[in-house]
């Protein structure tokens, strides 16, 4: 049962102004209001806990918007500014459980599903960039883990040897190169966990979906201008964010591509990212997240490539599929990356230290 009709009730809007459609996760409605406003319902199938969702953005933006003025900028156009209901909450909980809430519409903005220049992915890391700058010295443990353990790679890797071990698709001896390239990488996956646990790396506000489409670029010069979808800020690394934009940004073939020769790492969209990404952050990176950059790039690829394959020796039960071993060749695609990456690391760490 839909409470739309409820939840623009709680807003003060007329359901007569309502136009638009659904995102992939969350249903997303654009008002036709003075100023015009977003309303989303947050899925509480995905967001088990969708209170701590909203508590996270609602910290995080209050944040943003002091750093912005701060910095001379504008706070209603630079982040997400939550509209409250008439009673003044910042959401409505319908009787189903899930979260409605409203933003203001960022006008004059757009943002793209890939970056066919270069110069358009390092408009994202600019975005991404400024996001950590300004965030910096934020409290991040005071974030509630609204998904838990979502970048810990190592528990990732203990999910795929579960699902290895029970085989519930009996595909197992069908991919052993591939069950083989995941196990002999096992060094890989707690490198940055350990790292997080020991101090040498700081717990820091992550954004956890780093695509190009998360930032919203000015219609004009397409520079960046805000960072949306926050649903999955929460607290971890610096590293996650620069590597996971990577892993989907700098390749040159789609995720699920069934032809490998067109899949590789791309070193030019590697050095626009990192420029841009290095320029925003400035002083507030560490020596040691530094260094780390390009490994986070392999560590990211790797964790996704691992799910994918999990997924797969599972049945095909988490991501949705469109054709026989979907997952299979998602797993592939991200496994040559890794590969590729692999072999121009000394190139990768040579373009950070240039910048």
């Amino acid at each position: 049962m839909s409470y739309l009709n409820d939840a623009l009730k709680q807003f003060g809007v007329d359901a007569k102004t309502v136009a638009g459609g659904s995102g992939h996760i969350n249903e997303t409605y654009v008002l036709d209001t003075k100023p015009r406003t977003i309303l989303q319902r947050v899925n509480p199938t995905v967001f088990k806990n969708p209170d701590y969702v909203m508590q996270n953005i609602e910290a995080v933006t209050a944040y943003l918007r002091e750093r912005i003025v701060e910095e001379g900028g504008d706070p209603l156009r630079e982040t997400l500014n939550v509209v409250p209901t008439v009673n003044g909450e910042p959401y409505y909980r319908a009787p189903d459980g899930s979260i409605y809430r409203m933003y203001y519409f960022i006008e004059g903005a757009k943002t793209y599903d890939r970056a066919d220049t270069p110069a358009l992915f390092a408009a994202s890391a600019h975005g991404f960039g400024k996001f950590q700058r300004m965030l910096a010295d934020f409290p991040a443990d005071t974030l509630h883990e609204v998904i838990e353990k979502f970048h810990d790679t190592g528990d990732r890797l203990r999910q795929f040897r579960e699902a290895l071990e029970k085989n519930a698709s009996g595909r197992a001896d069908s991919v052993r190169p591939e069950i083989e390239f995941v196990l002999s990488r096992a060094d890989y996956v707690t490198r940055v966990t350990d790292a997080l646990a020991d101090g040498s790396i700081p717990v820091r506000v992550t954004h956890n979906d780093t695509k190009l489409n998360n930032v919203m670029l000015d219609e004009t010069t397409n520079e960046a201008i805000c960072v949306i979808d926050l649903d999955t800020v929460m607290p971890g690394s610096m590293l996650y964010d620069f590597g996971d934009a990577l892993r989907f940004g700098a390749s040159t073939g789609s995720e699920d591509e069934t032809d490998l020769s067109k899949i590789e790492f791309d070193l030019t969209y590697f050095e626009a990212f990192t420029k841009a990404f290095l320029e925003e952050v400035g002083h507030s990176i560490t020596p040691k997240e530094r260094e780390l950059l390009p490994f986070s790039a392999i560590l990211m690829t790797l964790e996704c490539g691992m799910r994918f394959l999990a997924d797969h020796l599972n049945g095909d039960v988490y991501f949705r599929i469109h054709r026989e071993n979907h997952n299979l060749d998602r797993a592939r695609t991200q496994f040559k990356l890794v590969a590729d990456m692999e072999k121009k690391m000394d190139q990768m760490t040579a373009i950070v230290a240039k910048y």
